[in-house]
């Protein structure tokens, strides 16, 4: 009970059922980033190039994201330690976006 659900699980009903969970997720994720983005923009007249680079950023992580993946499945010989990593770099980004607010906040 102590590990996370999708990590620790060999049911396959219990796979598809996260795997559900996560689909409607998703979708709302993206809209959020997408607003959250808008909201830590300066404000300017050319948002384009801001979005642009939204959009070659998020690139980038997929790529990076896919390669992390695949090389520590392939190290350790199983995708859930993969899962693992993962979820770090969600940690990560959730304190980078936490500094980024609070640096906000103590802007003069």
């Amino acid at each position: 009970m102590g590990q996370p659900q999708g990590f620790a699980s060999d049911n396959v009903n219990a796979f598809y059922g996260l795997a559900v969970l996560v689909g409607f997720v998703m979708g709302g994720i993206q809209s959020l980033s997408r607003s959250t983005y808008a909201k830590l923009m300066p404000e300017t007249p050319d948002t384009t190039s801001f979005f642009s680079f939204y959009d070659v950023t998020e690139k980038i992580s997929i790529v990076i994201g896919m390669i992390s993946f695949g090389l520590i499945s392939e190290i350790s010989g199983t995708q859930r330690n993969s899962v693992l990593i993962l979820t770090v770099f969600f940690i990560v980004g959730f304190f980078g976006l936490l500094y980024t607010q609070q640096a906000e906040k103590n802007k003069p």
